[in-house]
């Protein structure tokens, strides 16, 4: 069972897991891990009521309860549907990937993002993450135009959000 618990991006847990994040994408990253850039997030960003970074807490590989995953939303500038927050610094430890926590994941932080007035989510990302970009497109989002200048973005996705 995967529960969630509120967190600032400073907080030592968080810290943890985005510097995992951070690591297994300089790793993987298509252009090498040299251009691979890092962006540690601002906690102004994810307080209420700017946005939102939640720790997913379930079990680390000992069977013992842990901090397996993280992410966050983010008020950007408006977008043509209005409100708009952004979905950032998804993470799951990879042995709890295929088992429904990004799943989950996003759709608290899709609830939270409505919770806070959004009416448009937007993530970018990069095209050598095929399982995350199955997911997002799983989940409803459909490629959009370029909202940031990212350099470690190839595609950018957005979903309209229905009012509560």
């Amino acid at each position: 069972m995967v529960t969630w618990r509120d967190s600032l991006p400073s907080n030592e847990s968080a810290l943890t897991l985005l510097d995992q994040y951070f690591t297994a994408r300089a790793a993987d990253f298509p252009a090498g891990p040299d251009a691979y850039r890092r962006a540690q997030p601002l906690d102004a960003q994810f307080a209420p009521p700017h946005g939102v970074f939640l720790l997913a807490e379930g079990e680390n590989l000992s069977g013992e309860p842990a901090d397996i995953g993280c992410g966050g939303v983010r008020r950007i500038d408006d977008g043509p549907h209005g409100s708009r927050f952004e979905v950032k610094h998804l993470w799951v430890q990879p042995h709890a990937r295929r088992l429904g926590v990004g799943r989950a994941l996003m759709a608290e932080l899709e609830r939270r993002a409505a919770d806070l007035g959004a009416a448009e989510l937007v993530l970018d990302t990069n095209d050598s993450l095929e399982q995350a970009a199955a997911l997002y497109r799983s989940l409803g989002f459909s490629q959009i135009e370029p909202y940031n200048d990212n350099p470690n973005a190839t595609t950018w996705l957005g979903k309209q959000l229905t009012p509560g």
